[in-house]
Formats: C-alpha cells, structure tokens, sequence
C-alpha cells in the first residue's frame, strides 16, 4: 500500500505498468500466447546435440595426432597459440587472459587456478563436442568428424593424456582417462534427471 509520502511515485509507477501492459495477458496486447517458431526437436536431434561421458552418439570417424596437428595449426593456433598457451590479447578476453588449453593440473583447489581440457575437463567425450559445436570460432561446427578426432587427438597428445600414436575414434574416445576425472561431485538429485 501507497503512502502519503510516495503517493505520487506510485501513481506514476502504476500508470507506467499500465501504458507497458504489465499485468495484461499477451493476448490483450495482441501478442501470440504461444510462439511457433521452428519445428519440434525430433529423437534424432536430441541426441546430436550433445555427446556424453559415455560416448553414446559419437559419430563414426576417426582421427590422430599427426592429422590433428594439421588442423590445429590451419584452425586453431590464431586463438590457442602454436603451444596450446592461448594468445593474450584476444578481443572480448579479459585482461591477462589466454585460451589456453594444456597446462594448470593441480592448480584448481589454489589461489590461481588454471582451467584448461587438461587440468579442469572430466571427460575427452566433452572435448570432442565442445569442438564439433562451437570450433573453430569463425565457423562452428565446420570440421568433419575426422578433423575433430584428430585434433582432439593432438590436444590430448600435447596435454600427455594420450600417447602421440593413439587414433580416436567413437570406441577409444570415451575410455581416455583424463586427470580431473575424479574432481566433480555427482549431482545428487536423480530425480531431475529422469
């Protein structure tokens, strides 16, 4: 309830809710109630859209390091550095930081942390899909499977997670063993994941 003291700021609060519509169903202002934009997502879109732990949904293909290091340096190093160490000075990057992707294990219960695929990422199969959906930065999602395995490949391989002469591929990728496997807690809520 108004107070005398703020009468008049809250007349000028309610006329403004009103001229905006608040409060009024989107029918009265003559929007839609539903919006039908695009098309319902089918099983096989769900499914694509991201790969789990466990590898389900990775598509056939394969890759390694050599290949890997050809497309990292053709795709890659302008934003990753030719080391994996990031470049500074990125636009849109916060001051001093690089996209780094190796390095930092056993930095992050410290004051500065490193978060890299190497020291942070619980899963390869997490890599390879960050890479196929958001990589390179100009053009998301335009490297074959193959360009992506390899040049998960090669990070790993560069991060010594993987030997240099393992190929990757929808078998192999989800038994990679990486560090911080261990360094996430389960969500223990079940029943939000039914």
């Amino acid at each position: 309830m108004c107070t005398r003291s703020i009468e008049s700021k809250c007349a000028a609060l309610l006329t403004a809710l009103a001229v905006l519509g608040v409060g009024d169903s989107a029918d009265a202002q003559g929007y839609p109630a539903k919006f039908d934009f695009g098309v319902p997502a089918s099983a096989e879109d769900i499914a694509t859209v991201a790969i789990g732990p466990d590898g389900q949904g990775l598509p056939a293909g394969k890759g390694d390091y050599a290949m890997g290091k050809k497309v990292y340096e053709t795709t890659c190093s302008a934003c990753h550095g030719e080391n994996l160490q990031g470049v500074a000075g990125l636009p849109n990057m916060p001051s001093g930081q690089a996209l780094r992707l190796i390095g930092g294990r056993g930095t992050l219960t410290t004051k500065n942390p490193v978060m890299t695929v190497e020291s942070y990422w619980p899963y390869a199969t997490t890599l390879f899909d960050y890479v196929r959906r958001a990589m390179p930065f100009q053009a998301p999602g335009s490297l074959t499977a193959d360009e992506v395995y390899s040049v998960s490949a090669y990070i790993l391989a560069e991060a010594n997670i993987i030997d240099k002469i393992t190929v990757l591929d929808a078998q192999s990728l989800p038994s990679v063993q990486m560090p911080n496997r261990e360094g996430f807690i389960p969500d223990p809520r079940p029943e939000l994941f039914k």
